[in-house]
Parts: C-alpha cells; sequence; structure tokens
C-alpha cells in the first residue's frame, strides 16, 4: 500500500476526470493531486440560470447552457494563458462535456446557436493528455442523490438522469481525443486506499489507447481492454 505521501509518477500533465454528477470526480481529482502532484482545477456549479433551468422555465435552458459554455472557456483559456502547464494540472472535467449537456436539454433551434459558439471556443481550449471517465448507473446516482443531493437535483426527473447517463456513455464510448481510462465505478471506494492503489496502477500501464477498469470491488472481475 502507498505511503500517504508518496508521489507516483506519470507522464501526463494534464489530466481530466470526468462523469455524471455525483460520480466521484472531484472527490478523485482531489486524491490524484495528492498521489502525482500538481493544480486542482474545479468545474464551477455556480449559474444564476439553473434554478430557473430547473423549474423549467421558457428559455432558462439556453441561457443556462450558454453560461457554463462561457464560464468553462474562459477558465479552461486561462490554464494556457498562464502557463500552468509546467506543473500537473487535475481537472474535473472535459471542455467538451458542455456539449453533452446542451444536446440534453436544448431545442433544435437553439442548439443551432450553441453549436456555432462551441465551434469556436473548442478550437481554443487544451486537450488532456489523458482521461478518466468514472461510469455509473442510476441507481447508485439515485441513490447518491438522495444520500446527499440538493434540493434541486432531488427534484431532477428519472427519465433525465437515465439519458444523461446514456448520453454519458456514448460520449465516451466513441472519445478518442485523449488516451481514456474508464472504471465502473459504482462499488469504487475512493476512501480505500487499495481501491486508489488500483487506480493509479492503471494510469501507469495506460497508454495511447482505452481502457476499460472494473475495480475487484465489483463483482471481483478484473481491469480488462476494450
Amino acid at each position: 500500500m502507498l505511503d500517504p505521501i508518496e508521489r507516483i509518477d506519470i507522464e501526463a500533465k494534464h489530466i481530466a476526470v470526468e462523469g455524471v454528477f455525483k460520480s466521484g470526480k472531484t472527490k478523485l481529482a482531489g486524491l490524484l493531486s495528492q498521489k502525482l502532484g500538481g493544480k486542482v482545477v474545479l468545474d464551477k456549479g455556480e449559474n444564476p440560470y439553473l434554478k430557473e433551468f430547473y423549474d423549467e422555465k421558457d428559455g432558462a435552458a439556453f441561457l443556462a447552457q450558454l453560461v457554463f459554455l462561457v464560464n468553462r472557456y474562459h477558465q479552461q483559456a486561462r490554464l494556457v494563458q498562464r502557463d500552468l502547464f509546467e506543473e500537473r494540472i487535475l481537472c474535473d472535467y472535459i471542455f467538451e462535456k458542455d456539449k453533452v449537456y446542451a444536446f440534453q436539454t436544448l431545442s433544435d433551434d437553439e442548439l443551432v446557436v450553441y453549436e456555432k459558439i462551441y465551434g469556436v471556443f473548442v478550437e481554443r481550449v487544451p486537450k488532456p493528455d489523458l482521461v478518466i471517465f468514472l461510469q455509473i448507473g442510476l441507481p447508485t446516482l439515485m441513490k447518491r442523490i438522495s444520500k446527499d443531493g440538493t434540493p434541486l437535483e432531488r427534484n431532477i426527473s428519472e427519465k433525465y438522469l437515465q439519458d444523461l447517463i446514456e448520453a454519458f456513455d456514448y460520449f465516451f464510448f466513441n472519445y478518442q481525443a485523449s488516451p481514456l481510462l474508464v472504471i465502473k465505478s459504482d462499488d469504487l471506494d475512493l476512501a480505500s486506499e487499495a481501491d486508489l492503489d488500483d487506480v493509479l496502477d492503471q494510469l501507469r500501464h495506460l497508454k495511447k489507447t482505452s481502457l476499460f477498469y472494473v475495480p475487484p470491488s465489483f463483482s471481483g472481475r478484473e481491469g480488462r481492454r476494450k
């Protein structure tokens, strides 16, 4: 088992951890920063239109999505401008995930406008050297929302949650922009040093390809390649 202050060396300088909300991505990004060293960059959730979106007010989805898009663009652009890649970056999102949410919430007419703005931004943000996708199922997501979700999150429909999970799964099934580690993480215990060691071991051996990993805690099965 790794000593808590021992640093693990891997080549990737820009690592992004992704997944639907409540997947554990922010916690894993923080833990990896402790093990690998580096700065944690978090996806800020503040959005003045978010409550109106959840209340299904007309036009709120489009406004909320644009606020998220612009905020994420400015945050990612600052990483390059400040030359922070001299140190490792652990980010709890990738810029492209904004589009996953947009396709779940916007009308066809709104998507036309959104995609024009998105297309300008996406060419100007850095690509991660490595992406980790924490894949969870609907029962896990609903259990976590019930346990510690916000009032707004508890009001989200089960259908929307299922559609969101399927959209993330589809997106990462086709993702090729960076080396990708997909972790079946319903039973991943990030408080367990053994589980974290297993994740780090997968990162050490990840090449320029995709790897689907099932932690030993999940039905006793081992990691396997796609």
